[in-house]
């Protein structure tokens, strides 16, 4: 589900439409200038099976789920216990805050893309490269604040949103659905969340592995 842009401001934060879609689209990313070698494919469940039709290597999982009592208070009680106990959070993390409501697509499609740069081929006039060169060494909200006023991502998603079947929700209604990116950062396996204000690092993980200890640690909590 991506989202439609709009210059609306509520609550001190820039509102975006939701609207129904697919945010992962071919069409979506070649317009954005990624590449076609790499593509977004759909997990339908977490059993073994399952998760053994996904086209290998994955470099990236993005998740979309709903937000609920239970997860709000897990999330937390995590966030207070990492700043507690401190966690290592590797530089090479390329991470974003999210001031936009509504956006969480966006934020979890950035941080797929931008945490394998070194994979992923762009188009010489690529819009999302241009973004990730220019943010590279920006703090979190610096970036956040940059996509705020980033014109030629913001059409991009404007023209892609129309594919959404049904009429998307106003920009006022609130939407109860949650988008993140699930990394591999050399060996870590790296929740980002741009509703939180840290990545957080759930342990080691591999090429191999990287799927299925990423499905499993999400779900589990």
């Amino acid at each position: 589900m991506p989202v439609v842009w709009s210059s609306t401001m509520l609550g001190g934060w820039r509102n975006w439409q939701w609207i129904e879609g697919d945010l992962t689209h071919p069409q979506f990313l070649k317009q954005l200038g990624i590449h076609p070698n790499w593509q977004f494919v759909d997990v339908y469940g977490m059993d073994p099976e399952l998760l053994s039709m996904v086209p290998r290597p994955v470099c990236a999982v993005v998740l979309l789920f709903p937000i609920t009592e239970k997860y709000e208070t897990f999330r937390t009680y995590e966030e207070e216990k990492i700043k507690a106990q401190g966690q290592n959070v590797k530089t090479a993390v390329y991470f974003m805050k999210q001031t936009i409501s509504n956006a969480c697509g966006t934020i979890g499609l950035i941080h797929a893309i931008a945490n394998n740069r070194d994979k992923i081929n762009f188009e010489s006039d690529s819009a999302l490269k241009k973004f990730l060169d220019d943010s590279l060494s920006m703090s979190p909200e610096e970036r956040a604040k940059y996509l705020e006023t980033y014109e030629a991502i913001r059409v991009t998603h404007e023209s892609s949103a129309h594919e959404g079947q049904t009429e998307a929700p106003s920009i006022e209604e609130k939407v109860d659905l949650h988008f993140i990116a699930l990394v591999n950062v050399d060996g870590d396996l790296y929740e980002l969340d741009g509703r939180k204000p840290f990545p957080i690092n759930h342990g080691q993980t591999s090429a191999d592995t990287f799927l299925e200890v990423g499905v499993r640690t999400f779900f589990k909590t």
